[in-house]
């Protein structure tokens, strides 16, 4: 489904500046005509050029202004590059994808009443199963949120929430991957303890975690629910969940989102 952007521009065409353009051009939410990227590396882009037909550039000013600008660019860099442009950005509405940079701190550094979205994706988003988390900044419309969720959930699905809890989503999906990863690798390395091989294992533990994942968004099952079924009374299964509480699974993700939170306070 189209989603009604205008003329787009994307500053860094690195792993995820690029990952998005390619979902966006995949699900057909935009035109590739209507997109240019903005990368400084030759290589790349020439890569996004071929892979993706959008207009390339090697300079933020040979392809602004735009419409929508999506800043890709690490957050330790961003306050430089949006200086050499901030002028350019008068007028359309600025996306950062930087983790760390709030809205206000955005719109510090941009024209007074520039509209702002803040939005955290996850690397997901690479094969179009993202989970973004989308905040307006104070001169952005609820109909330029909805713009910029419906952008990012045609790669996966999108929420608009408020800034506020911004690091404590991001501890959830932005980190999420890395933690699902741990679980599957951890389930896949005890099979291979029981002597199965480990392109088996690692197998069966990914696709019971996609599977499971699967039925819980479809069904609309609580997780609990999901346990107490596969649980028969005095089996197999519970006495494996039952070692898994014991040793505190739910307390440790319970520790790990706060520790991600306070440290996301910490750089902030």
């Amino acid at each position: 489904m189209k989603v009604t952007t205008g003329r787009i521009t994307v500053i860094g065409g690195g792993v995820m500046g690029g990952a998005i353009v390619s979902g966006w051009l995949a699900a057909s939410a935009v035109d590739a005509l209507a997109v240019t990227v903005v990368e400084p590396q030759e290589q790349l882009r020439e890569q996004l050029a071929s892979s993706t037909g959008v207009a390339v550039a090697a300079s933020a000013e040979d392809a602004l202004p735009a419409d929508l600008v999506m800043l890709a660019v690490k957050p330790q860099i961003l306050p430089a590059v949006v200086a050499d442009i901030a002028d350019k950005l008068a007028g359309a509405v600025v996306i950062s994808i930087a983790a760390g940079i709030s809205t206000a701190k955005l719109e510090s550094m941009l024209p007074e009443g520039s509209a702002v979205v803040r939005v955290m994706p996850n690397t997901p988003a690479m094969v179009g199963e993202g989970m973004a988390l989308v905040s307006a900044g104070a001169s952005a419309s609820t109909e330029q949120a909805e713009m910029v969720r419906e952008l990012f959930a045609s790669i996966g699905d999108a929420v608009v929430i408020d800034e506020r809890y911004q690091n404590a989503g991001t501890a959830v999906s932005g980190s999420g991957p890395a933690y699902f990863a741990l679980v599957i690798d951890a389930l896949a390395r005890a099979g291979v303890a029981q002597g199965l091989p480990r392109a088996v294992a690692q197998r069966l533990a990914i696709q019971t975690m996609r599977g499971t994942a699967k039925l819980l968004n479809e069904t609309g099952m609580h997780p609990e629910a999901l346990i107490d079924g596969v649980s028969s009374p005095g089996g197999t299964t519970i006495a494996a969940v039952n070692v898994l509480e014991a040793r505190g699974v739910r307390a440790a993700f319970n520790d790990a989102v706060r520790a991600n939170v306070a440290r996301a306070e910490e750089l902030g």
